[in-house]
């Protein structure tokens, strides 16, 4: 084989289909041209592999099929355009679909927890069974377990574990919704038992005051996170159980789609709480100004859901991913 010829004959096909491939959107007939020609790069690479092995020109034919590959097939890869639009679309779309399931997970969990912290505090033979007063008192007081699980470890370190505790909680909360919701509803219930413990003791030891000051700072988008994650973990489950007028395996993948997508943005918003934990919660600042921090990281959460979230949905959005990147669906009855 004469390459300078077979390079010759050739060119302008490769150069047509270099072209082709580099295109965001064709017309039917460029995309008729597009496999024909892909078709016979194809056949030109392996004429030149058996023929005349040229490891220049081979390499140049490689690189040319694989981007034609990838464009017949439709593969593209992940940028920056695919970021803004999760944080700007279909997180908040999410949140605000799912703000049925997680607001109320949120209202009970707290009265929950309040309610077990009454309980303790107003009846000492229950914080016995629990703990000893030898216990209570290393607990509750000044320079006890609770106050210094804040600063007895670096902030950097701390703040890297706290992440990776709450992202892993969340993530199971996400994940539990196929199972359809009962281990979620156990992740809750361990949840709301450690809260109301908590806010008993120090309730009991007189220093709520204190723990609340603790607590607020952080606690406020920290628990919203696995609220959220909670719910939309059951949003999933009940999937399971009613599609709608979806098919349950169509419902499912948008559904498992939008809610395991929301690990991201979970893990986003926990890592903005668990740096409040870790350098606000044991700050020198008065106690006024760093629940202060905390209730406006929590107000923004709030309207980012709940405003962005509802422009977002109203435009049809689903919190899955983007159309053009969705599956073709046949139209079925309701």
């Amino acid at each position: 084989m004469d390459l300078d010829v077979f390079v010759a004959a050739h060119q302008a096909e490769w150069q047509r289909l270099s072209d082709l491939s580099a295109r965001r959107r064709l017309t039917g007939e460029e995309a008729d041209e597009l496999v024909t020609l892909y078709q016979r790069a194809t056949g030109h690479l392996a004429q030149l592999q058996s023929a005349a092995p040229d490891p220049t020109l081979e390499g140049r034919l490689t690189t040319l099929v694989a981007r034609a590959r990838s464009a017949v097939t439709g593969s593209r890869t992940a940028s920056w355009r695919d970021i803004g639009r999760y944080y700007t679309v279909s997180f908040p779309a999410a949140l605000y679909r799912s703000r049925r399931w997680w607001l109320p997970i949120a209202v009970i969990s707290v009265l929950a927890s309040a309610l077990i912290a009454w309980w303790l505090a107003t009846h000492p033979e229950v914080r016995d069974t629990l703990v000893t007063s030898d216990q209570l008192r290393d607990l509750t007081r000044p320079g006890g377990q609770y106050e210094t699980y804040y600063t007895d470890r670096p902030a950097s370190s701390f703040a890297a574990q706290v992440w990776t505790n709450n992202a892993w909680i969340a993530a199971q909360c996400l994940v539990y919704g196929v199972l359809p919701g009962i281990p979620i509803l156990w992740v809750l219930f361990q949840n709301v038992i450690n809260l109301g413990v908590g806010l008993g003791l120090m309730a009991a030891a007189g220093r709520l005051p204190l723990f609340l000051g603790l607590l607020l700072p952080h606690g406020l988008l920290e628990l919203t996170a696995v609220f959220v994650a909670a719910g939309l973990g059951l949003r999933l489950g009940w999937t399971l159980v009613s599609p709608g007028p979806r098919l349950r395996r169509t419902a499912l993948a948008e559904e498992g789609r939008a809610t395991i997508g929301m690990a991201i943005g979970l893990a986003t918003v926990l890592f903005v709480s668990g740096i409040l934990e870790a350098f606000v919660t044991p700050s020198p600042l008065p106690t006024w100004a760093r629940i202060a921090i905390g209730v406006v990281a929590e107000v923004l959460f709030l309207l980012y859901a709940l405003v962005l979230g509802r422009h977002a949905a109203a435009q049809g959005e689903l919190g899955d991913v983007a159309e053009s990147d969705r599956e073709d669906r046949q139209p079925v009855a309701a």
